[in-house]
């Protein structure tokens, strides 16, 4: 039995929990993480597909990785463990912050993007929700999203990912 923590509209935890498939109550919001993989020119992302049978979207092409937060941890947490349990890839997200954050009726989700060039013949899919993964381009995204093949995700939220990747400021060492 998975269960997720509750926050106020300001994130402010409330010390209680629901089980995942119960609704969310009135007032109280869940945490959401997805990780965005960009290659090393941040010009393709890597993408996956869901099982035919994985709840909600089935068989739908998604954002690299994502996944509710667990009671007790933290997104940065979250989000490493979503990351190793779907595509197999070890990464240390303790000290990173998310690169923006999107409100939606039941929750908070929080997005990090991480770069490189990854091999996804190294990746190892978990076998329970994920099909196959593949680099995708900003258009590819698109043409999927016309087709009715990706997560009805709005066109200008793949435009300000890739945007956003490419413009963000590099902090000095």
């Amino acid at each position: 039995m998975e269960l997720f923590d509750l926050f106020d509209k300001n994130r402010l935890p409330l010390n209680k929990t629901i089980e995942r498939g119960a609704p969310v109550p009135e007032n109280c919001y869940r945490q959401v993480v997805h990780c965005i993989i960009l290659n090393e020119a941040k010009d393709k992302m890597v993408i996956q597909k869901r099982l035919p049978n994985k709840y909600p979207f089935p068989g739908l092409w998604d954002f690299s990785c994502g996944g509710s937060c667990i009671a007790g941890e933290k997104t940065c947490e979250s989000v490493q463990r979503e990351l190793f349990e779907e595509l197999g890839v070890e990464y240390d997200f303790s000290n990173e912050r998310p690169a923006f954050t999107f409100n939606f009726v039941n929750g908070f989700n929080d997005f990090y993007i991480i770069s490189g060039d990854f091999d996804l013949t190294k990746f190892k899919l978990q076998d329970t929700e994920v099909e196959k993964v593949e680099w995708a381009t900003k258009e590819q995204i698109k043409e999927k999203l016309d087709k009715k093949e990706f997560i009805p995700y709005r066109k200008s939220l793949i435009d300000f990912i890739f945007d956003l990747n490419t413009t963000r400021t590099i902090r000095p060492q």
